[in-house]
């Protein structure tokens, strides 16, 4: 896997995934930023959302669940002092769809962050977090 990132100006910079894609970064105007991108931490935060995501979508469809909307909400905690890190992740799965069991969308939570999902796992060596989720059946 591969990246690349590049200084347009300012605190913006526009990366640039292996398999083609693009991201604008850019900081807040206290650091030389005109906000119109994310930061690079929360991109790390969204990688994570989205891997997990990932994970419990692909869990449910192999468990036949009838999936018709899937959220990850993350909320994260930082140090208060440099290098700010993130210190907790809490993950909140919305999952709604119709006759799920909720044996397997708990299955499917636990699996991802016990089992599968990468960002998850190297994050948490250093990183509490957690998760819960709920279902909204109809």
């Amino acid at each position: 896997m591969k990246a690349r990132i590049k200084w347009v100006q300012g605190a913006m910079y526009i990366g640039e995934s292996g398999s083609g894609h693009s991201v604008v970064m850019d900081g807040p105007e206290e650091h030389g930023g005109r906000n119109l991108g994310v930061r690079p931490m929360e991109m790390l935060l969204l990688g994570m959302g989205g891997c997990t995501a990932f994970d419990v979508m692909h869990i449910l469809k192999k468990s036949r669940q009838t999936v018709d909307d899937c959220v990850a909400e993350l909320e994260a905690e930082r140090a208060e002092t440099d290098p700010k890190v993130f210190t907790k992740i809490h993950v909140h799965f919305i999952v709604t769809g119709k006759e799920l069991s909720e044996k397997h969308v708990k299955r499917a939570v636990e699996l991802s962050a016990e089992k599968y999902c990468s960002a998850s796992s190297m994050l948490g060596k250093s990183v509490e977090i957690t998760h819960d989720y709920e279902m909204i059946t109809q």
